[in-house]
């Protein structure tokens, strides 16, 4: 389930392609790769900003499939403590990878975004998201998850992230719980929370603008669907998806667990 921000993760763009250790690359041949670690800027370089985070190429991207699997540069790294990873969080930074993924938005163009998953499952979500571009599935924005704060939890916020790792609790549509979600072990994925929202066995969503896709008969743009690509794409991998749980619903779920 989505949450809301305390502070946006700061350059992202930046430390996802300058990543500290040479990275993973995944492209059209559907193989793994290691890639060169990319030379850190010059002293002239401008300090990248926390609006760089949502920076995209001036060009546009390949109308082709492409991911990178690194180590957390220590930018990112640096970002998380304290907000969307802490001490006592059940997975330690140095178990988690950082992915560059290729998507469609909802624009029919190409684009590329940070991910944060567990390492023991990196290889197997970049062939998630492989089989998503493939199969044009369109995602409004990739982006690093964002602390949880209870309290601030707005029900109109229109943010619509794509995202994998975040040390917090499970979170329904009415509020936390006291377990941790699969989410802090870097073991789930939440897809468009916008369009595909928590829904309660009552029939309550929490966050405004998704209660319009509260109805699952309707077919718009990034919706999940029993049987559609999405659910397929996680399903190879062995993951489950919480639209298919018994009273709740979480739509925009997947984890290796099917928690």
């Amino acid at each position: 389930m989505r949450v809301s921000p305390r502070r946006r993760l700061g350059a992202i763009a930046t430390v996802v392609v300058l990543a500290s250790s040479s990275a993973c690359t995944q492209s059209g041949g559907g193989r793994l790769t290691v890639a060169r670690p990319a030379r850190a800027p010059s002293a002239s370089t401008s300090p990248p900003t926390t609006s760089s985070a949502a920076a995209e190429p001036s060009r546009p991207l390949p109308a082709r499939f492409d991911a990178a699997v690194s180590p957390l540069p220590a930018g990112v790294a640096a970002e998380m403590r304290g907000t969307t990873w802490q001490p006592g969080c059940p997975v330690p930074l140095r178990e988690l990878r950082l992915l560059r993924l290729r998507y469609w938005g909802f624009d029919g163009k190409a684009h590329e975004g940070p991910m944060v998953v567990n390492q023991a499952v990196a290889s197997r979500v970049v062939s998630v998201f492989r089989r998503l571009f493939e199969a044009r599935f369109p995602i409004q924005q990739l982006h690093l998850a964002v602390q949880y704060l209870p309290d601030q939890d707005d029900p109109n916020d229109t943010r619509n992230y794509t995202d994998g790792f975040n040390c917090r609790p499970v979170v329904t549509a009415r509020g936390p719980r006291t377990n941790w979600s699969q989410h802090a072990y870097g073991l789930a994925i939440d897809i468009n929370p916008i369009q595909n929202p928590y829904v309660t066995a009552d029939g309550y969503v929490r966050n405004l603008h998704a209660r319009r896709y509260r109805d699952r008969a309707q077919r718009r743009p990034g919706m999940i669907h029993a049987g559609n690509a999405v659910v397929r794409a996680f399903a190879a991998i062995g993951w489950r998806w919480g639209g298919s749980w018994r009273g709740d619903k979480d739509y925009m779920h997947f984890s290796s667990t099917g928690r």
